[in-house]
């Protein structure tokens, strides 16, 4: 959520900075603006509620001329969208434009000391009081802007990725980040700032990952200079971005969801490659083998995530308790951190986020550490905040996802959940070396499987025609199905906004079935597996009350077929990688109803793709 752009050098700034922000739309915003300082040295702040598309509008007959700017997409926190509230912000006098990610916690306290300064506000934002401060103390004590920020931090309490703009001083952007990401990009005498590299990648390959605490000074014609808040200099290592320009591009598909539901069979070839051998007879992660003895010694695994991560955490659950023997907990991690949780040094916490940037996985990290835990991150960013917290772990290496309604990360998590449990299971001899080969062996089957279930997009497309009338739907499931039935109700909900619940098939008699009548669409995993006749009777029970059953069973089938509304096949595989091959119509399913509604189907409404605040 919120995204950072900035640039210094050279060239004309406003273009690269649209382009940044249009480049970071993927992350949920309300509002849109940019400063600029021109050649005339003024400072100016154009912005506006709306889309990015909205302030280019804007700025059409503005002076947008300059080499130095900072840009910002805002997601409402303090203060309703609108213009006022938007990023940048003006000091008091104007001299200062600052941007902002992240919640001051403790913005209405440093505002009242203001106020009674003499100082007013225009916004109802916390952000333009760190600019106020910034001014305020910069004005009393005669400093240079650095030297005031790193004061306003000292006395700052919550998360920030901050940009700062001093007409004063028009060759340098002060940046600063604490549990919010912030990325500056190196190239020939020029510098670039994001959220993340997305906006970058067109440009430079060559970026530095501020840390937390870092200050970035960025002047035109100088190295790149990171300090701390106590003006100790830092020397941060630069790393080589991996990611092309054509990973976030849509390539021909009419959204990036849809892109991305495709690109999985692909997707987790990658994720594999390195690690499930060509045999397909072993499956290797480095992270097992360099932790041998505190995954081993184990007592226990507890699996902090948010949303989509945490549906891939209990399917995690399962297959990890199945092959390694070990008792299991999944928690939400906005729960976790605040529920003083019974963690010892004898735990394994895997912490599972997309971004690699949540902000209550994070904090469950910090306090999974502080209790002795051993932590094991799961993450997409290369580079990002909880791969650098964590003492080990895997990334999913599934590529850039730019859709909010996460697809390919999904299915990236639970393949790394699922190598996991395989490489852990056979180091504790907890898994039979028969079982332990078929399910290695087709594991490296599910991508062409994948490629198979990929060829019922059109009927998929077809059949959601039928549902958009719906105002509320029913997903069911057992055993490994059942967090498939969540994720699934999940992405129907983010992007077509229509209700949707996911239940245990067993639980719909508890209460559920109540809801059933013939406006009620239900959508079963019926899979021929050991739930098979269990399914079987929850089918019965709903056709018994006029329900519409739609039910995704195994190629061939040919009892549930006979009964149900609409039936989806998908091809056979095991039972523990069924979630793998059974969420893909589910996800194209969301997206066909999403898009007959007239959905936005990839910046939902009130939704970001990396949630970087409570």
């Amino acid at each position: 959520m919120c995204g950072i752009v900035g640039y210094i050098g050279k060239r004309d700034a406003y273009p690269i900075l649209i382009k940044g922000l249009q480049r970071l739309e993927y992350r949920g915003y309300d509002s849109a603006g940019v400063a600029l300082l021109n050649g005339s040295g003024e400072l100016n702040v154009y912005k506006t509620k709306g889309k990015v598309s909205d302030l280019e509008g804007f700025c059409a007959e503005k002076d947008v001329s300059g080499t130095v700017g900072i840009a910002h997409t805002r997601w409402a926190t303090h203060g309703e969208p609108s213009s006022l509230n938007a990023h940048p912000h003006y000091s008091e006098s104007k001299n200062l434009a600052i941007i902002h990610n992240g919640i001051i916690e403790n913005y209405a306290d440093l505002k009242g000391k203001l106020q009674k300064k003499g100082i007013s506000f225009k916004s109802d934002t916390d952000t333009e009081v760190l600019v106020q401060f910034v001014e305020y103390v910069q004005k009393r004590k005669n400093l240079d802007l650095l030297t005031a920020v790193q004061l306003v931090l000292h006395e700052v309490i919550g998360a920030y990725a901050i940009a700062l703009l001093d007409k004063r001083n028009p060759d340098t952007i002060i940046a600063a980040r604490k549990q919010s990401p912030l990325v500056v990009g190196i190239g020939d005498d020029e510098f670039f700032l994001g959220s993340d590299a997305s906006p970058i990648i067109e440009y430079t390959d060559q970026v530095v990952y501020l840390e937390d605490g870092n200050i970035a000074v960025i002047q035109r014609g100088e190295e790149l200079k990171v300090v701390n808040i106590y003006n100790n200099k830092l020397f941060p290592e630069i790393k080589t971005v991996d990611i092309s320009l054509g990973q976030i591009e849509k390539g021909g598909y009419p959204h990036f969801m849809l892109k991305e539901i495709f690109e999985q069979p692909e997707c987790l070839t990658n994720c594999m490659r390195g690690r499930v051998n060509v045999e397909a007879n072993n499956v290797t992660l480095s992270a097992v083998i360099d932790n041998k003895e505190h995954l081993l010694n184990a007592q226990r695994i507890i699996i902090v995530a948010c949303g989509t991560s945490w549906h891939a955490g209990l399917i995690g659950k399962q297959i990890l308790e199945n092959l390694c023997r070990i008792p299991v907990e999944v928690e939400y991690a906005s729960e976790f951190r605040y529920r003083n949780p019974v963690v010892s040094d004898r735990d394994v916490v895997i912490a599972i986020s997309q971004s690699g940037e949540t902000a209550d996985t994070l904090a469950a990290v910090e306090l999974a550490k502080q209790k002795g835990a051993f932590i094991y991150g799961i993450c997409n960013a290369i580079g990002s905040s909880i791969p650098r917290a964590t003492h080990t772990g895997s990334y999913i290496h599934v590529g850039p996802e730019i859709g909010v309604a996460s697809t390919k990360a999904f299915t990236g998590q639970v393949t790394v959940l699922t190598m996991l449990a395989l490489a852990l299971g056979k180091e504790r001899g907890t898994v039979a070396e028969v079982d332990y080969l078929n399910i290695v062996k087709e594991l490296s089957l599910i991508p062409e499987k994948m490629k198979e279930v990929l060829k019922l997009n059109d009927q998929i497309a077809l059949l959601s025609r039928m549902f958009t009338y719906a105002r509320n739907f029913l997903y069911l499931g057992r055993g490994f199905s059942y967090p498939v039935a969540l994720e699934g109700a999940l992405k129907l909900k983010e992007i077509s906004y229509i209700h949707a619940e996911g239940y245990p098939a067993a639980e719909m008699k508890h209460g559920p079935i109540a809801l059933i009548d013939s406006d009620m669409p239900v959508v079963v995993v019926a899979t021929h597996n050991a739930m098979y006749e269990k399914v079987l009777s929850n089918i019965q029970e709903i056709k018994a009350r006029k329900g519409k059953v739609i039910a995704l069973v195994t190629k061939g089938d040919e009892t549930i077929s006979k009964i149900a509304d609409e039936v989806i096949e998908i091809p056979n595989t095991m039972e523990c990688l069924e979630p793998l091959i059974v969420t893909i119509p589910l996800q194209m399913l969301a997206y066909h109803i999403a898009v007959c509604k007239g959905k936005n189907v990839d910046q939902p409404r009130n939704l970001a793709k990396s949630v970087t605040v409570e």
